[in-house]
């Protein structure tokens, strides 16, 4: 694995670690779940030989950063405000945001609530919409159907499956969400009272795309955070509406971008209708980039499509 400079950068009332590499006008790159900084090792050489400042943090919750307990602070403000304070601490009034899962609602509300900060925003996988409190997270919604959201609400619950065997957990998770896995393997029929990694495939082989070295990594970081941090996460989907009145029927202004696969699970979320409806929510959408035959993973699964398309992007816009 490649060395990187790693930083440990106080913002916010908390610490990140952060890779941060390269000059030139700042671009910042968050992971979702369950992830960390090397989601996005394809891309950092890339937008740092392109004449960026890169900085990749490990989310709050995750990796090496901080890992407060408390479930409320890990609510939409307090992630964008993490992501504003980064900036700060970094020397640049203004910065460019892209976001993969749920990196993607903190780009998009970064660039809502820091709108003077933020010159564009990428989101990748994870549309911008304004939802509505309790779609996800409310079992009623569901039926007698298992729903990840809403298991993952519970404290305690999730994390005791997923760090039972936090190989085999993150490896399944991994093949599920990706462009190699099965259709429909990750909505596989099962009973409200199923467990999270229940019905999904444990892999004979790795992807082409995700080496034993990458797996190794990944388990040593969740040895080290756990999976409360990244679980709470999910557990203020509901909280981020309430502390963000002001952004109902609000528009993202800044220029903007969206990048996921074709076989992306999440594009199907709600009927498969929230990337069409994305539009109206931002203002200069420049484009959206659709690459075939990758899932969820998809800047690790196919980065030199991914690669082309955010730096046309991001030469655009700076």
């Amino acid at each position: 694995m490649k060395e990187r400079n790693f930083q440990r950068i106080e913002t916010n009332g908390i610490t990140l670690r952060t890779v941060v590499e390269g000059k030139g006008p700042l671009v910042i790159l968050l992971h979702g779940f369950p992830q960390c900084w090397y989601l996005w090792r394809h891309q950092i050489d890339p937008l740092v030989e392109a004449g960026f400042q890169v900085a990749v943090p490990d989310q709050r919750g995750y990796g090496g950063s901080d890992r407060p307990q408390a479930i409320e602070v890990y609510n939409i403000v307090e992630l964008t405000n993490d992501v504003a304070g980064l900036a700060n601490a970094l020397g640049h009034e203004q910065f460019i945001v892209v976001g993969h899962d749920w990196g993607a609602p903190v780009a998009w509300h970064t660039a809502l609530l820091h709108p003077k900060r933020v010159r564009a925003v990428v989101g990748m996988s994870v549309p911008y919409v304004r939802g509505v409190a309790g779609t996800m997270t409310r079992q009623e919604n569901f039926g007698e159907q298992f729903w990840y959201i809403v298991y993952f609400q519970k404290p305690g619950v999730a994390e005791a499956e997923l760090e039972a065997d936090l190989r085999k957990s993150l490896r399944m998770i991994y093949f599920a969400a990706s462009g190699d896995a099965p259709q429909g393997l990750w909505f596989v029929q099962k009973p409200a009272t199923a467990k999270f990694l229940d019905g999904l495939l444990d892999p004979p082989s790795l992807p082409s795309w995700l080496t034993e070295e990458d797996l190794d990594y990944y388990v040593a970081q969740y040895q080290q955070s756990g999976f409360r941090g990244p679980l709470n996460w999910y557990r203020n989907i509901d909280r981020n509406l309430e502390l963000t009145p002001q952004l109902e029927g609000a528009k993202i202004e800044q220029p903007s971008f969206f990048i996921a696969g074709s076989k992306d699970i999440v594009l199907s979320y709600g009927g498969g209708s929230w990337v069409a409806e994305m539009d109206r929510w931002l203002s200069d959408l420049r484009g959206k980039v659709i690459v075939e035959g990758a899932g969820h993973w998809v800047q690790a699964e196919k980065p030199a499509p991914v690669n082309e398309a955010l730096l046309g992007f991001l030469k655009s816009v700076s």
